[in-house]
């Protein structure tokens, strides 16, 4: 019976146990996931986290603007373990168009390299806001001398004005609520009047400007017209804005004879909606007036 009797083997044998990992050597989780970003192992010791230098990164990729929260290392970029401490915030934008920098923007950089502060809310939309101007300056005889992509987008700000106002069949569509509803779009088209005008202004290009002028009072005038007085002040800071442009295009440009009567007889339909166009009607007669006298004094 005790031969029969057979001591039980171990189906798996048990490995020896490891030995402990060194503190020093340990590698904390946030490292472990940053090193997915380098190809270099980050820094290891105490003063890890003194390695650290809190920059501002501008780049170059056309019409790309990317924004993260990132701390850099002098090796490469990865997440610190102290990183609630010494986060930053990295705006990564493209600053050069057509090979040129703009000065204001470098000055920009500069500044926040030097002081090396985070951006707050308000200095990033100001940023973001300057680079769309900087961008839309530096392409207007592309973009700005096709009157046609300017009415297009018009067009598309008035619809999209249109389409953010709900239906109701009990009450009426043109209250407060279907205002609140519409102001981001209608200050989208206000925007759009105002700054387009302003690169055909800067492009000297004087006969655009009073085409884009009335092309864009037309769409203001077929903007909705709300219950309440005070909620078509937008309406009329368009109206403003495009008799601006128009006046001073009239100050620096003298159209031919049948332009002139042309023009004059656009801006007398356009005074039916607002008179803000009466300067500009008055310094159009007054260019043609002096055009017939100095017609009759050659003949």
């Amino acid at each position: 019976m005790a031969a029969l009797c057979q001591p039980r083997r171990a189906l798996v044998e048990i490995p020896a146990p490891q030995p402990k990992i060194a503190a020093r050597i340990r590698r904390s989780y946030l490292e472990i996931l940053s090193a997915r970003l380098v190809p270099s192992p980050p820094p290891r010791g105490r003063n890890a986290t003194s390695n650290t230098r809190r920059v501002h990164s501008c780049k170059y990729e056309p019409a790309n603007i990317t924004c993260g929260w990132f701390s850099e290392p002098s090796q490469g970029l990865l997440l610190s373990p102290s990183l609630s401490n010494h986060i930053i915030f990295v705006f990564a934008v493209d600053l050069s168009i057509g090979g040129v920098w703009s000065k204001r923007l470098e000055e920009q950089c500069e500044k926040m390299e030097e002081h090396h502060t985070p951006l707050s809310k308000q200095q990033l939309v100001q940023l973001i806001r300057s680079l769309i101007l900087v961008e839309q300056s530096q392409e207007p005889r592309v973009i700005a001398s096709d009157l046609k992509y300017l009415q297009e987008d018009l067009q598309l700000k008035k619809a999209n004005v249109y389409r953010s106002i709900p239906y109701s069949r009990l009450g009426s569509n043109r209250d407060a609520h279907c205002y609140r509803k519409a102001y981001p779009h209608l200050v989208a088209f206000k925007v759009s009047c105002q700054e387009w005008g302003q690169v055909l202004l800067r492009n000297k290009e004087w006969d655009a400007v009073l085409e884009h002028a009335l092309l864009a009072w037309r769409y203001t005038s077929e903007l909705p017209q709300w219950d309440t007085a005070n909620h078509n002040a937008l309406r009329e800071q368009c109206y403003n804005i495009l008799a601006s442009h128009s006046l001073t295009a009239l100050q620096h440009h003298r159209p031919e004879a049948s332009r002139g009567r042309e023009l004059l007889r656009r801006f007398n339909m356009a005074q039916m909606h607002s008179q803000s166009i009466a300067p500009c009607i008055h310094e159009l007669q007054r260019i043609m007036g002096c055009a017939d006298d100095s017609s009759m004094e050659t003949k």
